[in-house]
């Protein structure tokens, strides 16, 4: 099962919601993934098509919940995917599709009397702090995903309307969010991709399993990266030291074969017995086996110099 299926199987659970609140999130969810049908004189019909059948018991709940109404529910094979069902929630004319699509927003009644499709999200069911986290919830089981955090972090909404992506980004980030909208062909998508947003967007709707998971998931992979990081870090370093150490050998033993070590400085040729007798060690434990010991910074001019000696040499 996918991250997005056990994210919104889990927001299938939640009870005890206000009526109000019920009423947004089924409003997002007919807006997010349901279709108008006209069947002529008979009137509305709206059906609200889904793949998981957690989503399909959601709406049958909701419906009976807040319009008192037993609706049918289609189970057909997915013509693309052929191993998978679509499952289809019918409001049937009869049912009152029309008073439910007007109380929902999705459409909308114009002062001259005539019923029109609604793009926006009806901000009568918006008002309260709840209803904007039961509508957000709505949204995304109607039409939202999340990819595996363990490879990437992306929450997205899609819809086919510009108006309510914007509506729904505005509604996101009115809980001080960053969320965006691209167009994506003919749909329109709003997204985060930042872990620690998607975290609390799930927090908003309810999904805490999930975002407990992805928290675990984000804080393995950010220590992951502080260790390659470390690693790499100390490589890079060692890799450094060890070409300094060749470096400073070589030249050394150009020195040694070229004139010899008696013809260096006394503080040089002690450095520089001690740096081919111990080709492995630091420069700081170098340092320390001089007598007197001198620090790091002193061990690497000497050599420097040596190195300079070297050159010159070679030039010469």
């Amino acid at each position: 099962m996918s991250f997005s299926s056990v994210a919104k199987s889990e927001l299938c659970r939640i009870t005890d919601e206000k009526k109000c609140c019920q009423l947004a999130e089924l409003a997002a969810i007919m807006k997010m993934s349901g279709t108008i049908h006209i069947n002529g004189k008979n009137g509305l019909s709206f059906r609200i098509a889904t793949e998981n059948p957690a989503i399909a018991r959601r709406v049958f709940t909701l419906l009976k919940n807040v319009f008192g109404i037993q609706t049918d529910i289609l189970v057909k094979k997915n013509s693309t995917f052929k191993k998978s069902n679509v499952y289809i929630v019918v409001i049937t004319p009869d049912m009152g599709a029309k008073e439910i699509l007007l109380k929902t927003g999705i459409l909308k009644q114009h002062s001259d009397g005539t019923i029109g499709i609604n793009n926006k999200i009806y901000s009568e069911l918006i008002k309260k702090s709840c209803c904007r986290r039961a509508y957000i919830r709505g949204a995304f089981l109607g039409g939202g995903s999340i990819s595996n955090p363990e490879k990437t972090y992306h929450l997205e909404f899609v819809t086919n309307s510009i108006e309510n992506a914007e509506d729904l980004m505005k509604l996101i980030n009115s809980f001080n969010l960053n969320a965006k909208v691209i167009q994506r062909k003919s749909n329109f998508v709003v997204y985060l991709k930042e872990g620690e947003q998607i975290i609390d967007l799930l927090n908003i709707i309810g999904a805490h399993s999930a975002l407990l998971e992805l928290e675990n998931v984000r804080i393995y992979k950010e220590m992951r990266n502080n260790v390659n990081r470390l690693v790499n870090c100390e490589t890079a370093n060692l890799n450094k030291t060890v070409d300094a150490a060749v470096r400073q050998i070589e030249s050394i033993n150009f020195i040694k074969e070229k004139v010899g070590l008696k013809k260096l400085p006394p503080n040089l040729r002690e450095i520089a017995e001690l740096r081919i007798n111990y080709p492995d060690v630091s420069l700081k434990e170098l340092g320390q086996m001089l007598n007197p010991p001198i620090g790091k910074s002193g061990v690497n001019h000497r050599l420097r110099k040596i190195e300079k000696i070297a050159e010159e040499l070679k030039d010469s």
